[in-house]
Parts: structure tokens; C-alpha cells; sequence
């Protein structure tokens, strides 16, 4: 997967996401755990719009994305902000590398789907294991499989900006729980129109399936929210659209 002309695009894109729910959902949750982090990981964190936020309240935070394109914007929009307590790091979160420490682990808006085989999840939530302090948190979210079936399989979705617009084609995977995404961008530079296309592959697995990965990575108490409500756990609902973790490492 290239982000490499998706990046310059991408905060358009992400206009919309609820990154004040999930600021609101992650409060709620580190007060119901009566935690107060000092050392945050933000895994897969893109053009940086949550690792920022988590930097204005947290002493030290680490961005990693396998983007440098990504990592770019990230970078420029910190010295902006004249922070100096972030520091952003090119890897990919299946093999994370000199990472420790760390009060909490956060990985938002379905980062983790692209990680669609079990064994790489395993790694993933291996070296999260690894890198968090007794008593720390791993927070993340995924699709749940139901809402890929019903709300993304077989739909097309478009968007006309001023000087962008896309279409986006999503179709069934080989398996359960994939979905392939294809996407054509049009972006205007003065009067001529590039294009340029996306395909991006993502998977997700049950609620049951995710807590079995988990449990061999190590986690063994582990908490499933939905749509970001922080008031009802471990009842799974099929009327998810996002399914949300909270993973202590004991």
C-alpha cells in the first residue's frame, strides 16, 4: 500500500472523522481505568491530526507511520505548533523496534484492518505487548465484519470538492471480512486535472477472533466497546459499525 499522492490529499479526506469522538471516547475510558498516561504511541498515525491532539495533553508522544510522505505532513504541521514533545518514527507496526515504555498505545480509524493476516495481527499486538509498562493500554478500533458486509460491500461512493474529486469502488475480498478499495482521484492544478488511483486492501475478523490474537500476544483482560460509546462493554453488537478494544498488559 502507497500513500505516496494520497498524502496530499488526505486531510480533505479525513475532514469528517470523528477525531472528536474519539478524543471524547479515550477520555472517558482513561478516567473509567483511573490512569493518567505520561508516554503515548500512536500507531499508524498518518498526517499526524490525532498525534497532535494527543501531544497537547500528554508529556511525551510517538507518531509511527510507514509513510514518509505522511510522516512529511505530520512533521511540518508539529513545527507549527512549536511542539516539542512528539517525535515521529517511519515503521511498520508489524515490527516495531525500540519502542518501550509506553503508558498507552493508541491506533485509530481502522489502522488495524490493514493488517489482514493473523499471523502479522500477532505480531502487531505482539510488539505492543512489548512496548507497554505493566498496566498500560493498547486502545484501538476495527470494523466490525457485519457493517464490511451490509455498508461497504458492492458500494460506490464519490465527492466533489472545489478542486478535488474521487470515486471510490469497494468490493468483496477472497475471504471473510476482506474488502478491497479502489479509488480514482481527480486534483486540479491550475487548469488541468490529475489523476491518479488508490487500492487499498483491508480485512477485519470477529469480536471472538481479535480477543484470541490478543490473548496469545498476552493480553488477557481485555474490554470491547462499540461506536464509541464507553458505557457499554463486552456486549457485541452486529449493529456496529466500529468495534472498539481496550487491552490491559497485566
Amino acid at each position: 500500500m502507497s500513500y505516496s499522492k494520497l498524502a496530499y490529499v488526505y486531510d480533505l479526506l479525513m475532514e469528517d472523522a470523528p477525531y472528536d469522538e474519539w478524543e471524547s471516547f479515550l477520555e472517558t475510558i482513561l478516567t473509567q481505568e483511573k490512569t493518567s498516561p505520561k508516554r503515548v504511541l500512536d500507531l499508524g498515525c498518518g498526517t499526524g491530526e490525532m498525534t497532535l491532539r494527543l501531544a497537547n495533553k500528554y508529556p511525551q508522544v510517538i507518531g509511527i507511520d510507514n509513510s514518509d510522505d505522511m510522516l512529511s505532513y505530520a512533521q511540518m504541521r508539529s513545527n507549527r505548533d512549536e511542539l516539542q514533545n512528539v517525535t515521529f518514527l517511519n515503521q511498520d507496526i508489524r515490527n516495531l523496534n525500540g519502542i518501550e515504555n509506553q503508558d498507552l498505545v493508541l491506533s485509530v480509524f481502522d489502522v488495524i484492518n490493514y493488517i489482514t493476516s493473523k499471523n502479522d495481527l500477532l505480531d502487531v499486538f505482539q510488539g505492543v505487548f512489548k512496548s507497554l509498562n505493566k498496566n498500560g493500554l493498547f486502545i484501538f478500533d476495527a470494523h466490525h465484519i457485519e457493517h464490511f458486509n451490509k455498508n461497504m460491500v458492492g458500494q460506490t461512493f464519490a465527492e466533489i470538492y472545489d478542486d478535488i474529486s474521487y470515486v471510490w469502488f469497494c468490493e468483496a475480498g477472497e475471504k471473510a471480512g476482506e474488502v478491497m478499495h479502489d479509488l480514482t482521484f481527480f486534483v486540479q492544478h491550475g487548469q488541468m486535472y490529475e489523476r491518479f488511483d488508490e487500492q487499498h486492501f483491508q480485512r477485519t475478523f470477529t469480536v471472538n477472533e481479535y480477543r484470541k490474537i490478543l490473548n496469545e500476544a498476552g493480553f488477557k483482560k481485555i474490554d470491547v466497546y462499540g461506536d464509541f460509546n464507553p458505557e457499554v462493554k463486552n456486549e457485541a453488537s452486529e449493529q456496529w459499525d466500529r468495534t472498539f478494544f481496550v487491552c490491559e498488559k497485566e
